[in-house]
């Protein structure tokens, strides 16, 4: 949906109309005020986003050197082991 110059200066007039001109710099400090609210918030959930795996990673990774190191202890005890011949 797009707007042309005609519609925007249609609303620019309604808004004028309806909050007059002595209003209209303070509301578009509030929604200034808003809209730095909203990037604000929105950049601590990604940062909290990317935090997050970091923690899952660390895990797997000890889990992955854990099993590596039990299949290398069980690789011993079965070379260490006496052949037993059937």
């Amino acid at each position: 949906m797009k707007f042309g110059t005609t519609e925007l200066i249609v609303i620019l007039i309604v808004v004028i109309i309806i909050f007059g001109p002595t209003q209209i710099p303070k509301l578009t400090k509030m929604f200034g005020k808003s809209v730095k609210s909203f990037k604000d918030g929105m950049e601590e959930t990604e940062e909290k986003v990317e935090e997050e795996p970091k923690p899952v990673k660390k895990s797997a990774a000890s889990k992955k050197a854990e099993t590596a190191e039990k299949v290398e202890a069980v690789k011993e005890e079965v070379e260490a082991a006496p052949d037993e011949e059937k």
